[in-house]
């Protein structure tokens, strides 16, 4: 997805994708500590943990997980309809509402993250993996302490 070799980039993955305490706790080492220069919030498109969000699935630990993506699909305009994973729309929104609240919330748990934007050291942005282009398009209103292209 970004052209990058074995031990160019520091990853952390998790259904869903949203920010956990821990997970925010490896940005923190990922970038204070290994160096890494850019936070990258990447989503992905028909995205299967939003999907069982959006239909309210239950399944043991999964169901902690996906209500971890309950914000998102409050930000979704009640417009929306019919709002569940059989309308892509309606995933799609989701996706790209849950991108930006793991950003916000990065940086509002983090004042370590936060303090290395405030000084130029870390740019963060959120974004969205298309499955079927392989392309990603980042959200401008996301980007903290970088410049976006025009």
């Amino acid at each position: 997805m970004f052209d990058q070799g074995i031990g160019d980039l520091f990853v952390g993955r998790i259904a869903g994708n949203f920010a956990a305490d821990y997970m925010i706790g490896s940005f923190e080492f990922a970038h204070k500590l290994a160096g890494a220069r850019v936070l990258a919030v990447v989503g992905h498109s028909s995205c299967g943990a939003v999907k069982g969000a959006c239909d309210g699935a239950k399944l043991g630990n999964l169901t902690h997980t996906l209500a971890q993506l309950s914000p998102a699909l409050d930000a979704v305009a009640a417009s929306v309809q019919p709002r569940n994973a059989k309308n892509p729309d309606f995933v799609q929104n989701v996706a790209d509402a849950n991108v930006r609240l793991t950003v916000d919330r990065v940086l509002a748990k983090s004042e370590v993250l936060r303090d290395m934007v405030k000084s130029g050291d870390l740019g963060v942005i959120g974004g969205m993996y298309d499955f079927s282009t392989g392309k990603v398009t980042f959200y401008a209103d996301t980007a903290h302490g970088l410049k976006m292209p025009k």
